[in-house]
């Protein structure tokens, strides 16, 4: 199956480059949030999919490397994607939506808690060619979405 690049792909190269980012997350109910900061560099793979390597440090210490994946599915119309990190054995699945400069990806993992899964939601906005925010949430057991991570990253090149 040969599948060449349609608009919702060219969407997604406005993701690539270099960029530093800068942001902060929540370490757990009734915990102070962490801040992080680190780079990361998105390259294109066949005009269908974007890659992005991340590096930096992880709130308390440590660094962190990630790769993420993302795309357009035709057949099904809608984004997909996956995130890995070195600090986490879990592979995240995104399925989601465009509207206009924001992409929603959605996908379940881990409770924070450790007993069983939950439903979250990630948000990418493209505020300008040089600039873009990821803002990450859990749905919590009373079904409200509950921000726990926030993130602003600046192209570099």
């Amino acid at each position: 199956m040969l599948n060449t690049p349609g608009p919702e792909h060219d969407w997604l190269t406005c993701l690539i480059g270099s960029w530093t980012y800068h942001g902060s997350c929540m370490m757990g109910p009734d915990m102070p949030s962490e801040t992080f900061t680190g780079r990361e560099t998105v390259r294109s793979l066949g005009g269908l999919w974007t890659i992005a390597e991340g590096e930096g440090e992880m709130p308390g210490g440590g660094m962190a490397h990630t790769i993420q994946t993302l795309g357009y599915d035709p057949k099904s119309g809608r984004y997909v994607g996956s995130w890995v990190g070195s600090m986490m054995a879990h592979l995240w699945c995104y399925e989601g939506d465009r509207d206009g400069s924001t992409l929603t990806l959605e996908s379940d993992g881990p409770r924070f808690d450790g007993n069983g899964t939950a439903r979250y939601r990630d948000t990418i906005e493209i505020r300008s060619n040089d600039h873009r925010t990821l803002t990450s949430h859990v749905l919590d057991d009373q079904g409200n979405w509950m921000q726990i991570m926030s993130a602003e990253y600046h192209r570099t090149q």
